[in-house]
């Protein structure tokens, strides 16, 4: 794939206060919660209670152990597309490195390979007053302009267990069409199992418009819910 230069991305710091993760927009014009601190803030009861049930399942050093285990391996492979995309050369040689290797292949064989020209890697992007948020790519997807995320998970998911990942998308595609005055309506998440099956999720259209909807009613029930914190 080759990289065009049409959007200019921010530079921005990113820090976490109170434990929630705030990115600097702009040498500091504002300090806006991350997209993931928003979704995070304003689950549902019910996703909490599942991931209660989980936790006491496992117990809780297990599942201490299965979340970091996953958040390394994410974190290598995320670092593996991201030199690939650029095209820079990176090895990881330590367990964790190369069982995340070998999830980034069947991303880029199976994923990547539908990707012609990207404008972003590690994309900054925000939405001003409201949130801001990193996505993987900036890209187009068969054609498409397409926001497209990375994931790796424990084994495959079934499409209704990642409608979070859906409702990110949609707040990066807001935030880059209201910056940029483009029409992003497509989102890909490229996902990879640690035993190496890829998924390829896809939302455009309508139903991104419904994420997009769903993920404005969140961010506002979010800063209202600041301010009576305040």
């Amino acid at each position: 794939m080759k990289h065009v230069t049409k959007f200019i991305y921010p530079k921005t710091v990113r820090s976490t206060i109170d434990g929630k993760r705030v990115y600097d927009i702009e040498n500091g014009k504002w300090k806006l919660p991350s997209v993931t601190t928003v979704l995070d803030a304003t689950q549902s009861e019910e996703k909490r209670q599942k991931l209660a049930e989980w936790r006491a399942r496992e117990g809780e050093a297990k599942a201490e152990e299965i979340r970091k285990n996953s958040a390394a391996r994410g974190t290598a492979m995320h670092k593996i597309l991201e030199k690939y995309i650029l095209g820079e050369g990176y090895m990881d040689l330590t367990t964790v490195g190369q069982e995340a290797h070998n999830m980034a292949q069947r991303v880029i064989e199976q994923g990547l390979c539908n990707v012609s020209e990207y404008y972003g890697s590690e994309t900054t992007l925000y939405y001003p007053g409201l949130y801001a948020g990193q996505t993987d790519l900036i890209a187009l997807h068969k054609n498409d302009l397409a926001v497209i995320d990375f994931k790796q998970t424990n084994k495959p998911k079934r499409r209704e267990y990642i409608e979070d990942y859906c409702v990110q998308l949609a707040a990066y595609a807001l935030a880059h069409n209201y910056v940029y005055k483009t029409n992003i309506q497509k989102g890909v998440v490229m996902m990879c199992s640690k035993d190496n099956f890829y998924q390829e999720f896809i939302i455009q259209g309508l139903e991104m418009k419904k994420y997009m909807y769903e993920f404005l009613a969140r961010v506002d029930r979010f800063h209202e819910e600041q301010k009576e914190k305040d």
